[in-house]
């Protein structure tokens, strides 16, 4: 049988991660810091097995947010990336290469959630189509989400 692996990393590739093995729980969580952390409503992460994360490039750097918790971030380019404490890891769903079946399944610090973030999928959708035309237009700098060993390059069409 073949193990799981996981990769991702950060929006400029100086950090990226290999997970062997099954992931935990994946949420979201409405404190305070993982909105500070994100820049976001709320910051959403999945629980990696202890001993099944590789850094393959560089490490994150981390700041203490808390008596019992870092927050795990690239030095280079500020992507957030983890929450550790003693009992384990957590890592950025948004940070995976493949996310599409790491949708949360719990909420955590509820009381503490923004009270129109429950409505927020409820807004129109953007339609215009100059606005898509020159979205298309944009040369990403970003990594790609997959593994490659000559990054960084000139630059890909988004």
């Amino acid at each position: 049988m073949t193990e799981t692996v996981r990769t991702g990393g950060c929006q400029c590739g100086a950090v990226r991660f290999r997970i062997k093995g099954a992931l935990g729980r994946a949420s979201i969580c409405h404190c305070r810091m993982c909105q500070k952390q994100f820049g976001s409503f709320f910051g959403a992460l999945v629980t990696v097995p202890k001993d099944g994360v590789e850094w393959t490039h560089e490490e994150p750097s981390y700041f203490q947010s808390s008596v019992n918790i870092d927050r795990g971030f690239c030095a280079r380019c500020g992507t957030p990336l983890t929450y550790r404490q003693p009992g384990g890891l957590e890592i950025a769903i948004g940070a995976f290469d493949d996310r599409s079946d790491l949708a949360p399944r719990i909420q955590v610090n509820y009381a503490a959630r923004l009270p129109w973030v429950e409505t927020i999928f409820d807004q129109p959708v953007h339609q215009d189509p100059d606005y898509y035309a020159r979205q298309e237009q944009i040369i990403s700098f970003q990594h790609p989400d997959y593994e490659t060993a000559n990054w960084p390059q000139q630059g890909l069409k988004i």
